[in-house]
């Protein structure tokens, strides 16, 4: 087709291309509206988003929680920290408890002697003894270490040992 030709179809149906282009133009303003309607109602929500609890900016709301959650952060670490102290000191301290009341003497009345198992979770402790007779009385300390002690225990001291270690 040559120009003439294109010339002649254009100037036959120029009431047609025209209306044609009129109507597009009427949708492209169509859909303009649409989205300056969206636009307008998208920054409403955004106003009112940015515009945090009692007007206060979210942007300031966002700030402030990240600055709490550090200090959570930072208060965490710290209480891990006494915690793992904490523990420290409780392995160390003696929790463990065994203790034998005796009657150490045939001839005495109530059970008045006693062996006292004081351990750590270690099975590091002491044990405490206390033999009460007529005349006189007579108390013992002996080391433990892992359980066992040094000294030669009596059976009631070896009944204490193994109360506290929760041997039974």
């Amino acid at each position: 087709m040559d120009i003439q030709q294109l010339s002649n179809f254009v100037m036959t149906n120029l009431l047609y291309i025209t209306g044609g282009l009129g109507v597009l133009v009427i949708v492209m303003y169509a859909i303009i509206i649409n989205l300056a309607l969206n636009v307008s109602y998208m920054k409403k929500r955004y106003r009112k988003m940015m515009t945090g609890v009692d007007g206060q900016n979210l942007e300031r709301m966002l700030i402030g929680h990240i600055e709490e959650m550090k200090q959570v952060v930072e208060d965490q670490k710290r209480l891990d920290a006494e915690n793992k102290t904490i523990e420290d000191l409780l392995a160390k301290a003696l929790t463990r408890v065994g203790v034998v009341r005796f009657r150490a003497f045939e001839d005495m009345g109530s059970d008045l002697s006693y062996a006292v198992a004081l351990l750590d979770s270690d099975n590091n402790g002491i044990i405490f003894s206390s033999l009460f007779g007529r005349e006189d009385s007579r108390s013992y300390v002996k080391p433990i270490e892992k359980g066992t002690s040094t000294y030669t225990l009596t059976d009631e001291e070896q009944q204490a040992l193994q109360k506290a270690m929760g041997v039974r």
